[in-house]
């Protein structure tokens, strides 16, 4: 599979994304047994937005996706 260049703009909607990814399992991860639901504050969600919109992806979660893979390929 080629490896994708990512533009500045895609670069960013990927970690943008993926700090996203880990502020929600984080918080899913929490104690055992707790009865709060998980919270992720709304500027890590905006910043995630934002970064999509700004790069072209917002909507086109194919592209995105496709992008994502070759920034982080599955082991």
């Amino acid at each position: 599979m080629p490896t994708a260049v990512l533009t500045d703009r895609e670069r960013t909607a990927v970690q943008a994304y993926l700090r996203l990814l880990h502020t929600v399992r984080a918080a899913f991860d929490g104690p055992p047994g707790s009865s709060r639901p998980p919270v992720v504050p709304p500027s890590v969600i905006a910043e995630a937005e934002q970064a999509l919109s700004a790069a072209g992806l917002a909507g086109n979660e194919e592209e995105f996706f496709r992008l994502l893979q070759s920034w982080c390929p599955e082991p």
